[in-house]
């Protein structure tokens, strides 16, 4: 009987412990809440990017390690972009502006099929 206790402990503990390896990729949800600092720098802003935006936006880059992160990422800002008139120039500089790598432009046009 101490056995099966003893293997039903081990398997319970197992499941807390074993990594969890994912494919899922970044939520829109997070995209959007990093983002959402930068609507008003986009649609009629100029100069630098406003500290809470560049936040948001280190955070997305951070948080997109894969393709599969980068291409959710991706369609999620152009699904948003299509909505929203932002000033194209802005939104291809942003990351740059931010001191960040994140490869996707906040534009309606980007080609999120680069992230494949």
């Amino acid at each position: 009987m101490s056995i099966i206790k003893s293997l039903v402990i081990i398997s319970i503990l197992g499941i807390f412990f074993i990594p969890r390896y994912s494919e899922s990729a970044i939520s829109c949800s997070t995209v959007i809440q990093d983002l959402q600092p930068c609507v008003s720098y986009l649609t009629s802003g100029s100069g630098k990017p406003p500290k809470t935006c560049c936040d948001g936006v280190q955070s997305l880059d951070a948080a997109t390690t894969t393709s599969a992160d980068k291409k959710a990422a991706c369609q999620c800002i152009k699904s948003v972009a299509n909505s929203v008139t932002v000033k194209p120039e802005l939104a291809q500089a942003l990351a740059t502006n931010c001191g960040a790598s994140l490869p996707v432009d906040a534009s309606s046009t980007v080609d999120c099929k680069t992230y494949v």
